[in-house]
């Protein structure tokens, strides 16, 4: 089986209000919800995976927070539990999302396969074996490693090549943005299985980037 087929639109639906309802208790409540029983049973495998809340409908870019993890290390109900309120108030880039702001924000779910070493002989094959729309990307160099999801190149009309993506996803690195041209910077690719709020608490759909 697929990881496509490993996940319906109806878990999305369940993974998404479970995201939700998380993150608004907590900012009514200053503590998390307990995980339903229906979460543990359907999202026990594990697997790395973001929650990212998006300002709705409005023009460029409107991310408001992104937390996840990379690696399946964890239950994907906990993942889930824990990274949803990291991406509403531990996002360093912005400051804490306010419950009114929950009004007028969309949530995210990625769902990561793990991550594998893209192996190339020169960096000039980077732009053959990574597909926009399909791949995210992960540079890593000593201790500096930064990720882009698979719908960063292609939300918001970026319209990102190959080179681009690499360019900026080693910025996320905090690397030079040229540094994937050295092989000693690592780049792994994986994918993801999306879902996404067509509206604030409004009908779930899978969202398909290629």
């Amino acid at each position: 089986m697929s990881y496509e087929e490993k996940f319906s639109l109806e878990d999305g639906r369940m993974l998404i209000e479970f995201a939700r309802e998380n993150i608004e208790f907590f900012l009514k409540n200053n503590r998390v919800i307990p995980v339903p029983d229906y979460i543990k049973e359907n999202f026990n495998d594990k697997y790395g995976a973001f929650v990212t809340l998006n300002k709705h409908a409005v023009s460029g870019n409107p991310l408001r927070g992104c937390i996840g993890y990379i690696e399946p290390k964890y239950s994907l109900y906990d993942v889930i539990h824990k990274v949803s309120i990291s991406s509403a108030i531990e996002d360093p880039r912005f400051p804490s999302v306010t419950l009114e702001e929950m009004d007028n924000i969309v949530i995210e779910l990625s769902v990561l396969t793990p991550p594998e070493l893209i192996i190339v002989s020169t960096p000039k094959e980077y732009r053959d074996k990574i597909v926009i729309g399909r791949d995210g990307l992960i540079a890593e160099k000593g201790w500096r490693r930064g990720l882009l999801l698979p719908q960063v190149p292609v939300d918001h009309n970026r319209n990102w090549d190959v080179d681009t993506f690499l360019n900026h996803t080693c910025q996320k690195a905090m690397l030079p943005a040229n540094a994937w041209k050295d092989l000693d910077t690592k780049i792994y690719s994986f994918q993801a299985i999306l879902f996404e709020e067509k509206s604030p608490r409004g009908e779930i759909e899978r969202k398909y980037l290629s």
